[in-house]
């Protein structure tokens, strides 16, 4: 044993317990630190044990003891009710039962069957002894005792309170089987209404009605605390309430118990508020604050608070002593409440009442009851009575812009959508949020409706009543308050008025995405007096220079009449008074050319007057959004936002001849103002906080702008001015507009505000001839990008192919063409066949492409092919035939006819043709006014006119949401006799090869007749299908053709007559020096050939009409390019043409009698060699009147 020991290998120990070649220092301390660690939990987890069995030991004895004690209550109660008095029933009934009670129900937050009874019995006992005459069987006689008896007396009634707060709690109506809860929670209310009511005391006299009445006040004031729970309890209840979302309900049925509950619960709760009474001028006096601040956390956060109570209880809500210590409460303390209000628990709710804060149903429902509501029982329609107005104003603008920010937070936009920018499409809404998206936007309509009070016009002017009583105190002129000033506080300015109706805009549109803020918007514009108080505030801070200091529209206005006359002389230069008077529309009702009124000068119309466009860049806006203050931003918005609604309702003799409600040189003040804020906001980097503004702003700013450009009453220099001195080069516009467009994915998407952002909103701030330059920019960058993708090819083999017969130019083209869509961007190869059916000779290069366009179209748009039609007007410019929905083909046709317009765009051909203003604004996506109608059809427009009333004109893609709403606020000429007697009804008949076709105005419309309460909605009918339906599917269609070559966004940078001279080319002139220096000769002719010079001193001695003739006789277009004739392809070419007339023609003798002729396809003139320069005059003239070409030699 020994020697097999000795043979053993030897090991190491360490003094440290362990192998040495096992472990080291650093895991033997980690391993002490885990066992040390083991241990402390080890000792915790048992103390924690011990701890868990003690307070369930407790629990349990605690339980035993109280049902003890319930058992030995009920025994008491049964036996000796009907002797026990005051004292017995303090220290014998209410001291155990409120011990048993809170320990079997209370804590449990729970009420079972034997402790309900048990309940119902005690509140019977103690309504019992307070209604006793005997002050020995009556509680209150203790309450008036001894010290003692007080004490124990006011430590018993309070947790009574409490217990009756935690039964209203529990009370569900709605539930089946709860008669029992609901008798209890009648007895418990009961007992704390006669309580809480010194009057309701049985044992006061002389002596102790000072005691009674201080009893009465520390119940009172213990009910407004916290620690009762019972605003608490009361939101609860009131939340189980149904809810009536109908406004034709008025009011909600509620059975006898429902009513009593709800009734006496209110009327305890609004018990603080008359302790004392409360003092505007002293917040920290207020001694019901605490119960302001329960009332406004628990009940003005109640969803639907003003449709579940009963509408008689109403007024008990809303009365001056309840809601102004709220209101105060919210302006002093807003910080806190606010982030108390966001840190109310709502999950017991319905999970999609999340969708509305807290915050914003404390808003709704603060509006509800100051302003009433159409629910209301009484005082519906008005202001409340005794209300403090400014207060009113000043809190609904706190909770808003705190429901904005929410909104904000919570990644929803303006527009009622999620958010999603920045997530790159990874974003998955939860599928909670898909389930309940129809349920939220449910919820989000009924919500809005809360607000129908701020939508009403006597709301507005209560509140500029107010205003203008605190504007022409002396006082309110000199001083300037900072914006927390108690003093600032309580007067109400226009400023306020607008931050309030600028949220509600915003709240509107957040909430009700169908129609967004449009009736807030019909009631401010057409409130009196409103936007021009609005622009006498704008105008004189902005123009006058006061741009840090916003007072009152009156005072503003008196300001600026005093300093006006300078402004006025430096606009009145710059537009050269040509504003005065408006003959063109007065000539628009008897179907003449509309008058333009020309501010430029004649000598150029693209040069600028430097001083003039200082005029009209507004230095104060040269920073946009960023460079104005958060008052002056709020009152931009609004009148933005008013004005852009008014314009679409505004006719021209309103605008124009009346002037209203702004006259012409303030109309000017307007669009520099706006021009200037646009240009210099996109230009900038523009935060979300001014997104409002902004889109407001360029709605605006576009209204007007659309409005100049039908009948121009603004200088040319003011949309130039604020890009004067900093637009971008050219190609770095293109491209930057380009790259801005593909951004945009959606109507919702939000676009980085940068230069392209110019170019896609106010394109109009780059004169026309840059545009055009931008837009053929657009095409050479559009075929580089297919030219590198390999879609682009010359005449050969990728060229498209055609033959087309002489006879059958637009049934060719179309079986041939139609099918290519955006393909059709690639070069065109035609082949023409005789009417001989012989191939004719000849190689295409480009001129035989032009020509087979500019043939195709000038039979296409012939009014006798049917497609398109000549306007009634002097100008017989081309819209759609209505006639050709009933042609074989006819939309596909238009489809077609939109592409052959595309593709001359695309190649640069011009075609002499020109569309009607409210077709173009269709192609453009933009808005058609009722006086348009008088550019399509002038004796309907007269006709209509007549029974039209004074203030209506309608933006009609509005009339079909709100109609009824709008056309009520449009009253003035009316039809002298009976409408009755026309016998109309709203329908239209037309007629098409030979038949009849009645189409209805509306559903039903040929079973409703036309009179004097319904003609507004019969003109606006007409009109809208006069503009709209009836020229819907050809414009649809032909834009689906264009918009196959020439994308959307390029288009967008023209208005109406601008599309038309791109169209057609420029003005009905030529320059006859552009012409020579871009010219080519051949066939043996140059600069220095007597035959040319003669053709050119001919061209100068034409008229203008002759020179376009002259054009179009070569070219087939009356129009040179937009961008000169450098841009004319194939260039303009003079061929010479042989002739045997002597030299000495020159000076006399017969010369050549060979009449000149045109190569239209390569835009050739075959000039022979006249010596003579009458005799060119003569054939020239003789051969541009003959309208022939080729077949003239």
């Amino acid at each position: 044993m020994l020697k097999s020991s000795i043979g053993l290998p030897q090991i190491q120990v360490s003094l440290r317990g362990a192998s040495a070649r096992e472990i080291s220092r650093d895991a033997l301390l980690e391993k002490v630190s885990q066992e040390r660690e083991h241990r402390n939990y080890a000792r915790k987890a048992a103390s924690a044990s011990i701890f868990i069995q003690k307070v369930w030991r407790s629990y349990g004895e605690t339980r035993k003891v109280a049902m003890k004690f319930q058992e030995e209550w009920e025994s008491l109660v049964k036996y000796q009710a009907g002797i026990l008095t005051g004292e017995l029933i303090s220290s014998s009934v209410l001291r155990p039962f409120i011990f048993f009670i809170t320990r079997l129900s209370i804590r449990q937050r729970k009420i079972l069957a034997s402790e309900l009874k048990c309940m119902q019995t005690c509140f019977g006992i103690l309504l019992e002894s307070i209604n006793s005459t005997d002050s020995r069987k009556n509680i209150c006689s203790l309450i008036v005792g001894t010290t003692e008896q007080r004490r124990t007396s006011m430590y018993q009634m309070r947790k009574l309170i409490s217990l009756c707060s935690f039964i209203l709690s529990e009370c569900d109506t709605s539930l089946a089987g709860s008669q029992d809860i609901v008798v209890l929670t009648s007895l418990a209310l009961r007992f704390v209404v006669v309580l809480t009511d010194l009057k309701s005391w049985k044992i006061v006299n002389d002596e102790n009605i000072g005691d009674a009445d201080a009893a009465v006040k520390n119940y009172v004031s213990f009910m407004g605390s916290c620690r009762s729970g019972l605003y608490a309890s009361l939101r609860r209840y009131i939340s189980r309430l149904d809810a009536s979302f109908s406004a034709n309900v008025k009011s909600i049925v509620h059975t006898d118990d429902k009513f009593f509950i709800t009734a006496s619960a209110i009327t305890i709760a609004i018990r603080p508020f008359s302790l004392t009474t409360f003092n505007a001028a002293d917040c920290i006096k207020f001694d019901v604050h605490s119960a302001a601040e329960q009332y406004c956390l628990y009940l003005l956060t109640i969803p639907w608070l003003t449709q579940r109570v009963p509408a008689v209880l109403l007024p008990a809500l809303k009365h001056k002593s309840t809601l102004l210590p709220c209101l105060q409460l919210l302006l002093t303390s807003k910080d806190k409440i606010v982030r108390m209000m966001s840190d109310i628990d709502q999950f017991s709710m319905d999970c999609s009442l999340n969708a509305v804060p807290p915050i914003g149903w404390a808003l709704a429902n603060i509006i509800g009851l100051a302003a009433g509501s159409e629910t209301d029982f009484m005082h519906s329609g008005a202001l409340n009575q005794g209300l403090e107005y400014a207060s009113y104003v000043h809190v609904v603008t706190i909770l808003a812009d705190n429901l904005l920010s929410w909104l904000h937070d919570a990644g929803w936009n303006e527009k009622g959508n999620l958010n999603l920018e920045g997530n790159d499409g990874a974003y998955e809404p939860p599928v909670s949020m898909q389930e309940n998206k129809t349920i939220c936007g449910s919820l989000k309509t009924s919500f809005i409706d809360l607000f129908r009070p701020v939508c009403q016009q006597w709301h507005l002017k209560k509140l500029l009543e107010k205003s203008k009583t605190y504007a022409y105190t002396d006082e309110s002129k000199t001083k300037i308050l900072p914006p927390n000033n108690l003093e600032s506080l309580e007067n109400l300015r226009l400023l306020d008025i607008a931050y309030f109706y600028s949220y509600m805009l915003r709240i509107f549109a957040a909430f009700n995405p169908m129609i967004g803020p449009l009736p807030i918007l019909n009631m401010l514009s057409f409130t009196p007096g409103f936007l021009g108080n609005l622009w006498g505030v704008l105008e004189s801070s902005i123009f006058l220079g006061n741009s840090h200091t916003i007072g009152d529209a009156n005072y503003a206005r008196s300001k600026v009449s005093g300093k006006k006359k300078g402004v006025d002389k430096k606009l009145k230069q710059a537009s050269n008074d040509g504003v005065s008077k408006w003959a063109n529309v007065l000539q628009k009702l008897t179907g003449k050319s509309q008058v333009e009124v020309d501010f430029s000068d004649p000598a150029d119309d693209h040069q600028v007057d430097e001083d003039a466009s200082d005029v009209w860049d507004v230095e104060p806006l040269r920073h946009g959004p960023r460079g104005i203050s958060k008052d002056m931003s709020c009152l931009l918005h609004l009148f933005c936002a008013t004005y852009s609604h008014l314009l679409l309702v505004l006719d021209d003799i309103e605008f124009y001849e009346k002037q209203v409600p702004f006259t012409l040189e303030q109309q000017q003040r307007i669009a520099s103002m706006l021009n200037t804020l646009v240009y210099n906001g996109l230009s900038c980097s523009v935060g979300q906080q001014n997104a409002s503004l902004m889109d407001s702003a360029i709605r605006c700013l576009h209204l007007i702008y659309e409005r100049d450009c039908r009948h121009q009453f603004c200088p040319p220099a003011l949309w130039l001015s604020p890009a004067r001195r900093s637009r971008p080069p050219i190609a770095v516009a293109a491209r930057t507009h380009e790259v801005v467009s593909a951004n945009i994915r959606s109507e919702d998407a939000v676009v980085v505000h940068s230069t392209g952002s110019v170019i896609t909103s106010m394109p109009h701030v780059f004169p026309f001839q840059e545009r055009v330059q931008m837009f053929r920019e657009f095409i050479s960058m559009d075929k580089v990008s297919r030219r590198m993708a390999g879609e682009v090819a010359g005449p050969g083999s990728r060229s498209i192919e055609i033959v087309i017969r002489r006879g059958h130019v637009i049934e060719d083209g179309f079986q041939q063409l139609n099918s290519l869509g955006s393909r059709l961007k690639s070069s065109i190869h035609v082949s023409f066949v005789s009417e001989c059916g012989l191939p004719e000779a000849g190689l295409d290069y480009g001129g035989l492409s032009k020509e087979f366009l500019t043939d195709i179209s000038k039979a296409a748009f012939a009014p006798e092919y049917g497609l398109f039609s000549q306007t009634s007007t002097s100008d017989r410019h081309l819209i759609p035939n209505a006639a050709a929905r009933f042609l074989e083909n006819g939309i596909q046709m238009i489809e077609f006819l939109g592409r052959v317009v595309g593709k001359a765009l695309y190649e640069g051909i011009l075609l002499d043709y020109s569309f009607s203003h409210v077709f173009v604004q269709k192609l453009l996506g933009r808005y058609s006014f009722l006086d348009e109608l008088s550019t399509l059809d002038p004796e309907l427009y007269r006709n209509l006119m007549v029974n039209r009333n004074e203030f209506s004109g309608s933006a009609l893609h509005i009339e079909l949401i709100v109609g009824q709403e709008l056309a009520r606020y449009c009253y003035g000429k009316h039809y002298e006799g009976n409408v009755e007697d026309l016998c109309l009804d709203f329908t239209v008949t037309e007629e098409s090869f030979g038949k009849r076709h009645v189409i209805e105005l509306k559903p039903g419309g040929k079973d409703v007749c036309v009179t004097n309460a319904n003609k507004m909605q019969y003109v606006h009918a007409m009109a809208f299908y006069k503009l709209n339906r009836q020229m819907l599917p050809f414009s649809n269609a032909f834009y689906r053709g264009l918009t196959d070559l020439i994308s959307p966004s390029w288009l967008k940078l023209f208005n109406a007559s601008e599309f038309n001279q791109l169209l057609s080319g420029g003005d009905h002139d030529i320059d006859v020096d552009d012409l020579k220096n871009n010219t080519r000769y051949t066939g043996g002719y140059s600069e220095g050939s007597r035959t040319v010079k003669l053709f050119w001193e001919v061209m100068n001695d034409f008229e203008p009409k002759e020179r376009c003739m002259l054009l179009k006789f070569v070219t087939s277009c009356s129009r040179a390019p937009l961008l000169g004739f450098k841009y004319l392809q194939p260039a303009f070419t003079i061929h010479k043409v042989a002739s045997d007339a002597p030299l000495w023609a020159a000076i006399g003798g017969s010369d050549v009698e060979r009449l000149p002729s045109a190569s239209t396809c390569y835009n050739t003139l075959k000039l022979p060699t006249y010596k003579r320069s009458s005799t060119l005059k003569a054939k020239l003239r003789y051969a541009i009147n003959s309208n022939a070409g080729f077949e003239l030699s």
